[in-house]
């Protein structure tokens, strides 16, 4: 199995986990490899820009994680830098679980498979909920850059979007692939000249 990367590592492998490591493998596991500053690449981007599904985590105030779909057509998932992420957050079940969470804690994760090439993608970073309606009328935070403004307002405009989620990176990862199910989608299996039975 490949090192992590060192960015991610940084984040991930605790005290604490170093000390499991110790314990149970009977040494510290790398410290990770590559750049130690999170740049999303192009193997990143064209991977982000095929997926249609994303998982979001997000931690609430008492520590208890959530996890929530995130879905749209391959592309819903935008690369705006090599740091920066946004989505357009659309109206679902009225709960607002994770644009609460987020309001107490701005680290969130998200986890993006390929299950067709059995490939996976982790990302850790701090995510703002910015309003639609003050992204369309123009209005970004002041601590935002304003370079981000002609990418952000198609998002905000987009059917049914009610806030836009922008992510910035703070560490990614090349997760293992050993365990991931080979799965493909109907547009998958129609690439591949392959169809559905009509019953299903």
């Amino acid at each position: 199995m490949p090192p992590m990367s060192r960015h991610f590592a940084n984040l991930a492998y605790t005290t604490t986990v170093r000390a499991e490591q110790r314990r149970r493998l009977g040494e510290e596991l790398s410290p990770g490899a590559g750049d130690p500053i999170p740049r999303l690449g192009l193997r990143e981007a064209s991977f982000i820009a095929a997926r249609d599904t994303a998982f979001l985590a997000t931690v609430n105030a008492q520590g208890w994680p959530h996890v929530q779909h995130r879905g749209g057509p391959p592309g819903f998932l935008q690369v705006l830098d090599e740091s920066t992420l946004a989505f357009a957050d659309l109206g679902g079940n009225r709960q607002f679980v994770s644009v609460g969470n987020l309001q107490d804690n701005d680290r969130a994760a998200l986890l993006l498979l390929d299950t067709a090439e059995r490939r996976r993608l982790k990302i850790l970073g701090h995510m703002r909920v910015l309003e639609a309606p003050a992204l369309s009328a123009g209005q970004l935070p002041v601590d935002l850059p304003s370079t981000l403004l002609p990418a952000l307002q198609p998002l905000a405009r987009a059917p049914g979007a009610e806030r836009v989620m922008v992510m910035q990176v703070a560490a990614f990862d090349w997760n293992c692939s050993q365990h991931i199910t080979r799965r493909w989608s109907e547009a998958e299996l129609r690439a591949h000249g392959l169809t559905l039975p009509a019953e299903l």
